[in-house]
């Protein structure tokens, strides 16, 4: 699989049923990852098998309960993804997941095929951790909730990027199209995008590429994004993820794959990586950070 038309999902052009966003092994062929997002009217719920995925329901804009496995998690969410950080509920493979919202909103569902069955839990707001990276206009945030060695899943890799308007992320393009044990993992990725309205309300684009790496299909795609829009990467370069100016951008990042080590390795491009180094003598963009981990109830944070 590849090219724009196969890669690029334009919003609305993979929803399914309640799913704004239906991404599966099947629909993308390739074998591990999905992502949903799921539309709830106030009042509203879903409920739907887990199957041989674990899953996380992270909040995109409201807040939600989560019933799986005989629990029940209030997750509190938030008003929107540039408004700050979200609790989010894990649910294991076989799990029968039930989803509703009093005052409606919208939901990601992010799933990996897995083999181990991990307990359904609760991820606090204040337990992610919010990284900066980069600097100058390759600034952006991360917002590491499901990151490997931050929260416990199989196979299940999941982060948000806010990218400040004009800025450059995912730069220096990188891949992790290969098993190189210590040096590079082989993950298949779903970009999911957000951007903000201008202060007027006009909505926003940003753009996205993909070059081949020279191994898999050579992936390859130079895309306008919008809000709902998706890129799938099955191989490849990947990056930069560009942000017009006057237009903050957030994308959700999923990933999975099979090697045996839950890890996210990269390899620089190699035309590109020396661009790293001259981050050290860079100012990280003073936008950053959008918002940062709420403090725990009672603290004040001044973030």
């Amino acid at each position: 699989m590849s090219g724009t038309k196969d890669l690029h999902l334009p919003a609305g052009t993979a929803a399914s049923g309640p799913y704004l966003l239906d991404v599966s092994p099947a629909t993308a062929g390739w074998a591990y990852s999905s992502l949903r997002v799921l539309r709830l009217a106030p009042g509203g719920s879903h409920t739907y098998a887990a199957g041989d995925s674990e899953w996380i329901v992270l909040p995109l804009a409201g807040g939600c309960e989560v019933t799986a496995d005989g629990e029940t998690f209030a997750l509190a969410g938030r008003r929107d993804v540039f408004a700050g950080v979200s609790d989010f509920a894990y649910v294991p493979r076989g799990a029968e997941v039930t989803v509703a919202s009093a005052g409606g909103g919208r939901f990601a569902l992010a799933g990996a095929r897995c083999e181990r069955r991990l307990p359904a839990r609760y991820g606090p707001a204040g337990g992610v951790p919010v990284e900066l990276r980069g600097a100058g206009v390759c600034s952006r945030q991360v917002n590491n909730f499901a990151a490997a060695g931050v929260f416990a899943a199989d196979r299940l890799i999941a982060v948000e990027v806010l990218t400040p308007g004009g800025n450059w992320s995912s730069y220096p393009p990188h891949k992790h199209d290969a098993s190189r044990p210590g040096e590079e993992s082989r993950l298949e990725e779903i970009y999911y995008f957000e951007i903000a309205d201008s202060p007027a309300g006009t909505p926003g684009a940003g753009y996205q590429r993909v070059s081949p790496s020279g191994h898999g299909s050579g992936s390859d795609v130079l895309a306008e994004v919008r809000g709902g829009d998706a890129v799938l990467i099955p191989d490849g370069w990947h990056g930069p993820a560009m942000a017009a100016p006057g237009h903050d951008m957030y994308y959700l990042n999923v990933m999975a794959g099979p090697d045996p080590d839950r890890a996210w390795l990269i390899q620089d491009h190699p035309d590109h990586a020396w661009l790293r180094d001259t981050w050290r003598d860079t100012p990280v963009d003073p936008r950053l950070p959008l918002y940062g981990t709420p403090a725990p109830q009672g603290e004040e944070t001044d973030r």
